[in-house]
């Protein structure tokens, strides 16, 4: 038996086939996980998330904390409650794992991912020494992500008036406090959509009321083809310790300038930049009849060979898609071994759907 979120007892009376997710027993679907992920582009849907990882950092020098932390700088940060998206990387430029940060009136909060919390939380505790830093695991709060282009509608007129005028008046990648409520305009799936951060015991009627008002329970399978058709990484698959930013598709998370900030693994990914990276994640788009899963070779005449690192058959666009990571001179087409068969494939930027919309 794995962790349990709040919302666990509701999943089942909801009809989730539950799933282990890091540890975490999670809803897969309720029901069909396709219609799932149709909801989510055409209307809106909501997602347990609970099981993510949040931290308050705060203290004299949380700011210069997390300049040394993190790849991206949060000196960008300079609205209350404008968000980053950044790698948190180890001494050889590897990716410890992909977060998000907002910046608080009192310090910074920062969301993780739930099946690396254990080495996340031990990673930014050792890198404190020598500043002036707390950090406060809030394991006191669930969360749900309300996403699609109904979701801020639809949730604000279920919300008290100061509530309903915060969803109203977030920028996209803002997150902002009411009470001890955090809503943010931030997601996993390519939407707009929210993401609010709440006391665990408020969470189990929050979810009620909405499901109540027809927005329907999304599990985990479609969040996965969602953010898949929205190229965006699922961490231990499209990237990890071993894998650099460099070659996951993440160069633009890092700031280079200022020359002086030396953040962790800044060495390591110059001296990678200096020699040339060697490898790249891209899409594929799978023209012809199969699946694409992780792990199936990739064959790029005259490059060499690559790997899917996610695949899957893509709801919106009708056909199969994936990530690969592939050697830096691939060009526009390969080849896929599905089942001893080689299949020719499209590469194409590692972005297929954006705000219901197919890019390729």
């Amino acid at each position: 038996m794995g962790q349990r979120t709040p919302l666990y007892d509701q999943h089942l009376a909801l009809g989730a086939k539950m799933v282990d997710f890091g540890g975490w027993d999670m809803p897969l679907h309720y029901g069909s996980q396709v219609e799932e992920h149709h909801q989510v582009r055409r209307d809106c849907g909501v997602f347990d998330v609970s099981h993510m990882t949040v931290v308050d950092v705060s203290g004299a020098q949380a700011k210069v904390y997390l300049q040394h932390l993190l790849a991206n700088d949060v000196e960008r940060l300079q609205l209350l409650g404008k968000a980053l998206y950044s790698g948190m990387l180890n001494e050889q430029g590897g990716v410890i794992d992909d977060l998000i940060v907002y910046l608080a009136a009192d310090g910074y909060r920062v969301v993780v991912n739930a099946s690396t919390r254990d080495k996340d939380i031990a990673w930014m505790e050792k890198q404190t020494a020598g500043f002036d830093v707390v950090l406060n695991e809030r394991a006191d709060l669930a969360m749900l992500a309300i996403q699609g282009p109904q979701a801020r509608a639809k949730t604000a007129e279920l919300v008290s008036t100061a509530r309903a005028t915060l969803i109203h008046g977030l920028k996209p990648f803002q997150g902002l406090p009411d009470g001890e409520w955090f809503i943010a305009r931030t997601g996993y799936t390519g939407e707009d959509g929210l993401e609010i951060m709440l006391p665990a015991a408020e969470a189990p009627a929050f979810l009620a009321e909405l499901v109540g008002a027809g927005i329907a329970p999304i599990g985990l399978g479609a969040r996965d083809t969602l953010r898949l058709e929205a190229g965006m990484n699922l961490y231990g698959q499209d990237m990890n310790e071993d894998i650099s930013p460099l070659a996951a598709n993440m160069a633009w998370t890092i700031a280079w300038e200022p020359a002086s900030r030396d953040f962790v693994g800044r060495a390591a990914l110059q001296a990678q930049q200096d020699a040339g990276v060697a490898d790249k994640l891209v899409g594929l788009v799978l023209e012809e009849r199969g699946v694409l899963r992780a792990h199936q070779v990739v064959r790029v005449e005259g490059a060499g060979e690559g790997e899917i690192t996610s695949g899957s058959f893509s709801p919106t666009l009708g056909k199969s898609i994936a990530l690969a990571r592939v050697p830096a001179a691939t060009g526009e087409r390969a080849e896929v071994e599905i089942r001893g068969k080689w299949y020719p494939v499209r590469v194409v930027q590692a972005n297929f759907v954006r705000h219901g919309k197919a890019l390729i």
